[in-house]
């Protein structure tokens, strides 16, 4: 190592070379930090927000080239967080630590929206409702059915994954749907799905299983408030749409 003489003191101290070297990457997570805390909500973008969640599995070093990485491997910042853990991996300086870091927001952020729908009457929390489902299914890359059981004050009771899968006539049973909401104490239910393609319009298919399960909540007392189709970045309500 290079150094050099302290004239006043008689000691040697690395040039300043060596320190640029040894402390840059630490002044540069300092002002990331410091434009996190002060900055407002864009204070940093995405690749910058996701290099910052790196650190706490990546101790030291550059992470922004992982984070942009990242961006480009799976195309967005919420597809990031939503990415199975084993394809986080994959991208060069993202390891076990770093995969978890990631992981454990994505899991913050759906506890935060599922904590403003939890015990609140759904239909007067719609956006909430909305921005819940849109964290946990926007991004997914394959259909999910959902349905959201209401109790007579339309607060959510439960919240049930009843298929992956493509909608069809044997992905999903009317009669069960129904039968489940009967054993739990619902009085009413909200069907969601989501479309991969980005598109929110509802199908044929999408329609037909709506109106069968409204029939068979009509006879047995459980009404059927809508069906929302998430797609990409917005959303389609069946009940708007006049369907139901």
């Amino acid at each position: 190592m290079r150094q050099a003489r302290n004239a006043h003191r008689g000691i040697w101290l690395p040039d300043s070379g060596d320190s640029a070297g040894k402390h840059g990457g630490a002044g540069h997570r300092a002002r990331l930090r410091e434009r996190l805390l002060t900055g407002g909500a864009e204070a940093l973008a995405d690749y910058e927000l996701l290099e910052f969640l790196l650190f706490a599995g990546v101790r030291q070093g550059d992470t922004k080239p992982a984070a942009k990485a990242l961006i480009a491997r799976f195309g967005s910042f919420a597809a990031v967080l939503d990415a199975d853990p084993a394809a986080l991996q994959e991208v060069k300086g993202v390891g076990e630590a770093g995969a978890a870091a990631l992981k454990s927001v994505g899991l913050a952020a759906r506890r935060m929206a599922q904590g403003k729908v939890k015990n609140q009457p759904v239909l007067g929390s719609w956006q909430a409702l909305l921005d819940y489902l849109a964290i946990d299914m926007a991004n997914l890359n394959h259909e999910r059915i959902r349905v959201l059981y209401l109790n007579s004050q339309n607060r959510l009771i439960s919240d049930q994954v009843v298929h992956d899968g493509t909608i069809d006539e044997g992905a999903i049973y009317p009669r069960e749907v129904i039968r489940k909401g009967l054993d739990i104490g619902a009085t009413a239910l909200i069907l969601v799905h989501n479309h991969p393609s980005g598109s929110p319009e509802p199908s044929r298919a999408d329609i037909a299983i709506t109106t069968r399960i409204a029939e068979a909540g009509r006879h047995l007392g459980i009404v059927v408030h809508d069906h929302v189709i998430i797609g990409g970045d917005s959303h389609v309500s069946l009940r708007a749409k006049g369907l139901i």
